[in-house]
């Protein structure tokens, strides 16, 4: 193991162990720290690891269909030895109702017909075709089931969705770290668990590496923060923090599981679906099970934590919320009596769009503020991140002349200052897990 690194990444989650394989076949001699036991046992370990094209923003949209053809190509991207097990994609489809809320998803239809991302017009029948379990009645706005109004349909139907066939969810996030953790020792990487950060080494507004709590400390000329949502805590002990409008905080979250109503078999037949009417989300999960998150609407109150330890691991009253709510788009949902599920943290941003930047602290870099919708984008978010820390390394000015970055695969040109700490409040996201 190299106690000298060129570059020390914080984090083996799976957008942090995509800019190590990235950065490693680039040449960097990289080490990568986890305060975690496990690689991929932090925040990716709880995602929903969905796989969607649809964004509020043109770029978001580009980059998330970029996204899709690494996992897709899952197999091929790592080079791994075969035999070598595996995270699996599954390509069920995802299916987004049209509401007002959303605008009838009109701007997402066209970004995507820009990009050339397929995607359906599907009417009521459409949808009743595929998933028969469904009511197509409408209960906006959400609201929270000791609401008088909770349940009682608003006299309209949801009039059509569109559908996504290319999108689906991957089957074991941690998993898929630890695929490009292997991947990239392959080329030279390094990772060392069980160990804490507790300062950024400096020296001349440049960073020389970390101290880790056990007093030991290993250099390095680049530091990268891929955190998650412990990023915030990390960039206040770089002291950049002031420096940024986009700030990050670690946000609680609870996914609920509950069995697929009886005689549907929702492994086979089921899709991601998103819902702003009832402002749900849910995929199939294993055993024939629903996943069912919320869409962060007005009604369910942000449950923030002051760090990333310390947060009530414990289901509440939003469980209930989010499967009764689930409850009224499918009538024979079955409640089950013991709630299921995970609890766990997004590192949330200012306006819900990540952060893949330089800092004014030399060779000291981030990416944070996932949100909960980055993990689709973590291979080419580690590909960006590894071409971002080689421009500003070879002397150019981020800040002043942002990185052009050409898509791999879809061949569009991002403007990677689109990603900026400094950024204003990008107005168009929709403020939510949706991104």
């Amino acid at each position: 193991m190299s106690q000298h690194p060129d570059a020390i990444i914080i984090g083996t989650g799976v957008i942090g162990t995509a800019i190590a394989f990235e950065m490693a076949k680039n040449g960097w001699k990289t080490l990568s720290l986890d305060r975690n036991l496990q690689v991929g046992h932090g925040s990716t370990a709880g995602s929903c690891a969905i796989i969607r094209m649809h964004y509020s923003t043109f770029d978001g949209t580009a980059f998330a269909w970029e996204g899709y053809h690494y996992w897709r190509d899952w197999e091929d991207y790592l080079g791994l030895p075969a035999g070598h097990p595996l995270a699996q994609f599954k390509e069920c489809g995802c299916m987004v109702m049209r509401t007002e809320a959303n605008d009838h998803l009109n701007k997402h239809l066209e970004n995507s017909r820009n990009l050339d991302i397929p995607v359906e017009e599907w009417d009521e029948a459409t949808i009743l075709e595929k998933l028969p379990i469904y009511s197509l009645d409408s209960y906006s706005p959400p609201r929270r089931i000791d609401d008088p109004a909770f349940g009682t349909p608003n006299g309209r139907k949801i009039g059509g969705a569109l559908y996504w066939p290319n999108g689906g969810y991957v089957t074991d996030p941690a998993l898929s770290s630890q695929n490009m953790a292997d991947a990239a020792r392959q080329h030279g990487a390094d990772f060392r668990l069980g160990v804490e950060v507790v300062e950024i080494l400096q020296e001349g507004g440049r960073v020389t590496g970390v101290k880790l709590a056990s007093g030991e400390e290993i250099h390095a000329s680049v530091v990268v923060n891929v955190a998650g949502p412990g990023s915030a805590h990390i960039n206040g002990l770089a002291g950049v923090t002031e420096e940024m409008t986009i700030k990050t905080r670690p946000l609680r979250q609870e996914v609920a599981h509950v069995p697929a109503p009886e005689g549907f078999d929702f492994d086979s037949r089921g899709m991601v679906v998103s819902d702003s009417d009832i402002a749900c989300y849910i995929r199939p999960e294993h055993g024939n099970n629903i996943l069912i998150g919320s869409e962060d609407p007005p009604c369910d109150p942000h449950m923030w934590t002051e760090n990333d330890t310390e947060y009530e691991g414990d289901f509440t009253a939003q469980w209930n919320n989010q499967v009764m709510r689930y409850g009224q788009r499918v009538p024979s949902l079955g409640i089950p009596s013991q709630s299921r599920g995970v609890v766990d943290l997004y590192d949330a941003s200012t306006d819900w769009i990540p952060i893949y930047d330089k800092t004014s602290l030399g060779g000291f870099y981030m990416a944070c503020g996932s949100s909960g919708n980055q993990y689709k984008n973590a291979p080419i978010a580690g590909k960006m991140m590894a071409a971002l820390i080689d421009y500003c390394e070879g002397g150019a000015d981020h800040d002043a002349a942002p990185l052009s970055y050409t898509l791999p695969y879809i061949g569009h040109e991002i403007n990677v200052g689109f990603y900026s700490r400094k950024r204003e409040i990008n107005e168009e996201s929709s403020f939510s897990v949706l991104g």
